[in-house]
């Protein structure tokens, strides 16, 4: 699936990874989220989403700016060009997701929602917002 969506990506001409995607489509529910926060919703550890920041930095995609509240924390904002990439993505994600739904009937798209959202709560304890 991966391989998948980052060659739908390529053929929209968008260098974007899927990590990136998510980051930006947290961003864009949520802009301003500290930087501890959007590790948490990503399930990522802190470090590693730190070297995905930095990336996205460098590609002008968001910016970090230290907390007024608490100056030991950053808070992550996507920039006009991260905004602008976002919703570029959105017709590569619709035919990313109408090449896998092809052929397949709304009972089994449901099936697999919900055979989806038990495997996410096995491994986080947590249901999944599908």
């Amino acid at each position: 699936m991966d391989y998948y969506m980052q060659e739908v990506m390529s053929r929209h001409g968008l260098d974007l990874s899927k990590e990136q995607m998510i980051v930006l489509k947290k961003l864009h529910d949520q802009d301003g989220l500290k930087q501890n926060e959007l590790a948490s919703l990503t399930y990522r550890d802190k470090s590693s989403l730190a070297r995905l920041l930095s990336k996205m930095e460098a590609k002008n995609f968001i910016v970090r700016k230290q907390s007024e509240e608490d100056k030991r924390s950053n808070e992550v904002f996507l920039t006009d060009e991260g905004r602008r990439i976002f919703h570029r993505t959105r017709p590569a994600i619709k035919e990313h997701l109408e090449t896998m739904e092809q052929d397949l009937t709304e009972e089994e798209k449901h099936h697999i929602i919900q055979i989806l959202k038990k495997v996410q709560f096995n491994f986080t304890g947590k249901t999944a917002n599908l």
